[in-house]
């Protein structure tokens, strides 16, 4: 059975069950609610009171989202592209960015040892189709180059 959002309540209950489950962020948020048909007069205020209350957190969706996704193998280039396409503002998706404590340069030997198996391209063919495995990734060219010519960050 459909949930009905034509009042504050539905609304904010709906909202606070989407972020039960994860952390949103609020053009996500409200994209969410209004696919559900909620009416967008009803949803700025709702999402209002949550972000007042401390229930939704841009800075706390975004340090979970970069912490997923370097964790599940991306790199700082992919996670700033998905954050953008999903209305973040660019400083803070910078910000999370620097703050958020990973080792690009050591995601990236983990990500190309689970894949390779740490062998490094014998020919350019392999070499070619690692690079492109790992900057589809989201990881820079510099350092992609550097791990496949065998110098990994040891400059």
């Amino acid at each position: 059975m459909a949930v009905i959002l034509d009042t504050p309540v539905a609304i904010r209950r709906t909202a606070m069950d989407l972020l039960a489950r994860r952390e949103h962020g609020r053009v996500e948020l409200t994209r969410k609610l209004r696919q559900r048909g909620a009416p967008p007069e009803l949803i700025d205020p709702a999402l209002d009171r949550l972000t007042e209350e401390g229930l939704l957190c841009e800075s706390r969706y975004l340090e979970s989202f970069v912490s997923y996704r370097a964790r599940s193998g991306y790199g700082p280039l992919r996670i700033r592209e998905e954050l953008s396409q999903r209305g973040l503002q660019r400083a803070d998706i910078e910000q999370a960015l620097r703050e958020c404590g990973f080792d690009w340069q050591e995601k990236l030997q983990e990500t190309w040892q689970r894949k390779f198996g740490g062998h490094l391209p014998v020919d350019a063919r392999e070499r070619a189709q690692q690079g492109r495995f790992l900057t589809y990734r989201g990881y820079p060219l510099d350092m992609v180059g550097r791990l496949l010519s065998g110098r990994g960050g040891d400059d």
